[in-house]
C-alpha cells in the first residue's frame, strides 16, 4: 500500500513539475541556484509550487497565463515547497515580513523583494483573479516586452 502511494506521489510531484516547467519557469532545486537566480538583473518572479489542488487548480494556470501579457518579469524561476526544502526555505528567506506560504508568487526586482501574492490570494479564487493581481504588479514592476 505504501509503495503504491509513494509512487502516486511521485507522479503528482512529477507532473507538478512539468506543468510550470512547459509554462517557461526555471526550477530552482539547491539555494545556490536560489542565490544566483534571484540576484539577476531586471524583474524576477517566484513560483513556489506545491502538490495541493489550489497550486494545481488556480496557481499554476495563472503562473502559465499571467506571462502572456505587454509587460511581464526578465526572468521566471520556481521552487517546489515540500520537494526541493533547502531551495524552498532559501528563497523564503528573501521575502521579508511574509509567513511561508505555498502556493504563492514573489516578485523581486534587481534581487530585491518587491511584492507576494499568498494562498489566501491564491486558494478559493478564479484563475483569473490570480491573473489580474499578478499582471497588475507587471504594470507597476516591469519592463514592455
Amino acid at each position: 500500500m505504501n509503495m503504491d502511494f509513494n509512487f502516486l506521489m511521485n507522479d503528482v510531484v512529477r507532473q507538478a513539475r512539468q506543468e510550470i516547467t512547459a509554462a517557461g519557469y526555471t526550477e530552482l532545486t539547491t539555494p545556490e541556484e536560489v542565490d544566483e537566480a534571484f540576484a539577476k538583473k531586471g524583474t524576477t518572479l517566484v513560483m513556489i509550487n506545491s502538490v495541493c489542488g489550489c497550486a494545481g487548480g488556480i496557481a499554476r494556470p495563472a503562473a502559465a497565463h499571467s506571462v502572456h501579457y505587454d509587460k511581464r518579469p526578465d526572468n521566471l524561476v520556481t521552487v517546489f515547497a515540500g520537494q526541493d526544502k533547502e531551495a524552498t526555505e532559501k528563497a523564503r528567506r528573501y521575502f521579508e515580513g511574509y509567513p511561508p506560504s505555498s502556493p504563492s508568487f514573489a516578485l523581486l526586482k534587481d534581487g530585491k523583494f518587491i511584492t507576494m501574492v499568498e494562498r489566501h490570494e491564491i486558494e478559493g479564487h478564479e484563475p483569473m483573479s490570480v491573473i489580474n493581481k499578478l499582471q497588475t504588479y507587471f504594470d507597476q514592476y516591469c519592463e514592455e516586452i
